[in-house]
């Protein structure tokens, strides 16, 4: 029986379901929390810290937290983590209702939810090709879901129920994170085992860390994918830094307004997700990460130059588009051709580099609305997001794609085919932030 007919396994119903009731609290927190942040600062450089303390894990913890998964069951690692970040949402909550939030308290709470998330996304990376078989069209359509639900639910739903639910009571948000988090866990549990990774006999943490990493800068396809959200994120985070104020104090718009602007990013988003696998096919998918980048950044300009808000958000949806698009070709293309072995620490290195970027771009962004105007940050990212389009076209192109999986096929066996060209059914392709966009909360 050939990939294009196989379905997908029943455990995978369950990790979508916890993925879209996970993904709906983020939607509200995302909306949220910036808007809690701005109930105590107005300070861009304040504002920066919290959204920066979120990214903090990667760099401290990413390469070595990647080791630890390819040790560990990750099912297990999953809900545990899971359980852990609603437990630390549920005393926010509490912080909230009590009156206590503080720009630091709110700066802790995003740093341990990022440790959480560190562990979370790279375990569930790692967790799909095993349930999938490492069939590359079923990843590419498992993540083609994944990806385009989370965006339904984490963007296109959750923003609005966010700014409405802080309307009613400043801890309703983090309470309904919270509870998205502990029924993910739930379910996670009950996901089917997966084979345990092969412990290497007498080899440290550090070493194995090491391999992994060097797995990634030694190939320039993985290192080309792993560039693309590094320097996208110091773009992308430097216009999230200000975006709640750009919103509020250039386009006039206010709380509920907020959440219907996060609201258009999230169904473009929903958009490029449904169609990628269409521009993997017609376009192959290097050539398709090319336009979908070049796409994001000339987005990013028209949102810089935005007059209204109707621009704004017409600007944000065509920005998640190519980012919904690039979020389900980039995962499954590694998941594909990286070794069961060594997919955890090639996961978490890729999203090491591109978290690590986050809170240099969140500082960036700060520094340039409060030394310039409060648009420099975005023409800054969009610049970004052009200069890199080009610097890394010729490392993800359609030949070096094509090479890999075939390199990749002896591996995946006879059940599991891989594209020979742009035009065929099976080829999978994208960047991916990493994140780690397999699983719930990514």
């Amino acid at each position: 029986m050939t990939s294009d007919v196989r379905k997908l396994p029943t455990g995978f119903g369950r990790l979508w379901t916890a993925q879209t009731v996970s993904s709906l609290g983020d939607g509200v927190s995302h909306a949220a929390l910036p808007l809690l942040a701005l109930t105590l600062t107005r300070d861009p450089m304040a504002l920066a810290v919290v959204t920066a303390a979120g990214t903090l894990p990667w760099l401290l913890f990413g390469v070595l937290g990647g080791a630890l998964v390819d040790r560990w069951d990750r099912r297990r690692t999953m809900w545990v983590a899971d359980t852990a970040r609603a437990v630390l949402l549920a005393i926010a909550a509490a912080a909230a209702a009590f009156d206590v939030l503080s720009i630091p308290l709110l700066a802790a709470v995003a740093f341990l939810l990022g440790l959480g998330g560190l562990f979370f996304d790279t375990a569930a990376t790692a967790y799909l090709p095993d349930l999938l078989g490492r069939d590359p069209v079923l990843l590419e359509r498992a993540n083609s879901r994944l990806r385009g639900t989370q965006t339904a639910a984490s963007g296109f739903a959750g923003p609005p129920a966010g700014s409405a639910l802080l309307a009613l009571w400043r801890a309703f948000p983090l309470l309904a994170d919270a509870v998205s988090f502990a029924f993910s866990a739930l379910l996670v549990r009950s996901l089917p085992a997966a084979p345990r990774p092969v412990p290497q006999a007498r080899e440290s943490l550090l070493r194995q860390a090491r391999a992994g990493a060097s797995y990634v800068f030694q190939d320039r396809l993985l290192l080309g994918l792993a560039l693309r959200p590094a320097v996208g994120n110091v773009a992308f985070l430097a216009v999230e830094t200000v975006l709640a104020l750009f919103a509020h104090d250039r386009l006039g718009i206010d709380t509920f307004g907020f959440g219907l602007l996060l609201t258009a990013e999230a169904t473009g988003g929903l958009l490029g997700a449904g169609i990628a696998s269409f521009l993997g096919r017609r376009l192959g998918t290097g050539t398709a990460l090319t336009c979908t980048a070049a796409v994001e950044g000339l987005a990013v300009l028209g949102l810089a130059a935005a007059p209204n808000p109707y621009v704004a958000g017409l600007a944000l949806a065509v920005c998640g588009a190519g980012m919904g698009a690039t979020m389900v070709l980039g995962p499954s293309l590694r998941q594909a051709m990286v070794p069961a072995r060594l997919m955890g620490r090639v996961a978490s290195t890729s999203r090491m580099l591109a978290m690590c970027a986050a809170p240099f771009g969140a500082f960036l962004g700060g520094w340039l609305a409060t030394a310039y105007d409060v648009r420099t940050p975005l023409y800054t990212a969009a610049g970004l997001l052009l200069a890199m389009t080009a610097v890394t076209a010729t490392m993800t192109s359609n030949r070096r794609v094509e090479a890999a999986l075939r390199a990749a096929a002896p591996s995946n066996g006879p059940d599991h085919p891989v594209s020979k060209g742009p035009a065929q059914e099976s080829a999978p392709g994208l960047m991916g932030q990493d994140v780690s966009q397999a699983g719930t909360k990514a």
